[in-house]
């Protein structure tokens, strides 16, 4: 896909609406566009795969960012910045390659990656907890790590539901424009 000014700027503002909808007090945790960015992103740029990870990564850096300048300023309680954070990056970027796969002709492949990916995110993001003593520190055991999973649950939900709901808005959307830019050509 060839970028041309319009385009540029429409992933602009994904990225800046992405970003500051991450940062809406109130809203359920992860409940966030991200997951689902990076998989539109992946299907999105088949041949130029450097943008499937920059566009999440931008989302995720930017919300980030804000968040730390509300908490050093005492308006927020989340950190923007925390060690340990790097792995989350390396894991939204990851679900690109989920993309990758998707496509976006394929109704049955869109609706596949989007359950996958959370999927994959929650299953690996979890682990990566449990065996780093993260979180509740679980024991390190079979039985620890489905505790594990077991608190992560709630995030999981949510990351699950938001990534289809945005995941809907982002492919249902590219699939009306190509539509119409067709319709119109």
């Amino acid at each position: 896909m060839k970028l041309n000014r319009s385009i540029v700027i429409t992933l602009l503002v994904l990225i800046a609406l992405s970003a500051l909808y991450r940062i809406i007090p109130g809203r359920l945790p992860g409940f966030a566009p991200q997951m689902a960015i990076a998989l539109f992103a992946g299907a999105l740029f088949q041949k130029n795969r450097a943008w499937s990870f920059a566009l999440p990564l931008a989302s995720m850096f930017l919300s980030d960012a804000i968040y730390q300048v509300l908490y050093i300023n005492g308006l927020s309680s989340i950190q923007g910045f925390y060690g340990g954070q790097w792995i989350n990056y390396i894991l939204i970027a990851s679900l690109a390659t989920i993309g990758w796969w998707m496509g976006t002709a394929k109704f049955s492949r869109v609706a596949a990656g989007l359950l996958a990916g959370p999927t994959a995110f929650f299953l690996v993001s979890n682990f990566i907890v449990w065996i780093s003593g993260g979180g509740y520190h679980r024991p390190l055991t079979p039985g620890g790590l489905m505790m594990c999973y077991a608190d992560g649950l709630p995030f999981y939900n949510t990351g699950l539901l938001s990534t289809v709901v945005f995941g809907a808005v982002l492919f249902g959307g590219y699939a009306f424009i190509r539509r119409s830019a067709v319709k119109f050509a």
